[in-house]
């Protein structure tokens, strides 16, 4: 098991190579709540084909590039997430709820004309991950998860292909040389 930080709104969830369920294998996920219920978040290395525009027409150039909806996990696919950074956070937009720092959720519902302008980027997320009270905490447990800080660009990477290495690799200590491991440790 390694936690290096708290699970807590705002910190990310990097998939150990022993989580092997394919709808996270791999993944980076933003955790944007917890509590005595349990956690939700969104993962954020998995962009669709999907173009923001076909969906969400009114946002198209409100969200960052890549300009398309990313899967955000497997419970509720067809409801759409938002998740934006503040230009400024003393200064956020109606409809706009803090995570952590500048990061925060944003209501799609939102009818403000200044959530643009408040924003310096924005995605937009398929579905989201959920877990029940104390679920989490046992797959972090049983070594599926390793549980860092995040940094406020992690979200919003124009090509989060390599997301999951690059939060690996600035981690401190041991952390960091999991990037290099092979998947089967067994072959090496």
């Amino acid at each position: 098991m390694w936690v290096s930080v708290e699970i807590a709104a705002g910190t990310l969830l990097v998939a150990t190579p022993q989580l092997l369920d394919p709808n996270f294998a791999d993944s980076v996920v933003l955790i944007l709540d917890t509590d005595d219920d349990g956690a939700l978040g969104i993962v954020l290395n998995r962009p669709s084909a999907v173009a923001v525009a076909d969906v969400l027409p009114g946002w198209r150039d409100t969200v960052s590039d890549p300009d398309v909806v990313f899967h955000g996990g497997p419970v509720s696919p067809e409801g759409a997430l938002a998740v934006g950074l503040l230009r400024d956070p003393e200064v956020p937009p109606d409809g706009f709820r803090p995570v952590g720092g500048r990061l925060g959720i944003v209501d799609l519902d939102a009818t403000s004309d200044d959530v643009p302008l408040r924003l310096e980027a924005m995605r937009i997320f398929a579905g989201y991950a959920g877990w029940g009270a104390g679920q989490l905490e046992g797959e972090v447990s049983e070594g599926s998860w390793y549980v860092v800080s995040s940094e406020s660009g992690d979200p919003f990477r124009l090509d989060p292909s390599d997301l999951w290495r690059d939060v690996l690799r600035r981690q401190p200590g041991q952390l960091a040389w999991h990037t290099t491991r092979p998947l089967d440790p067994e072959l090496n």
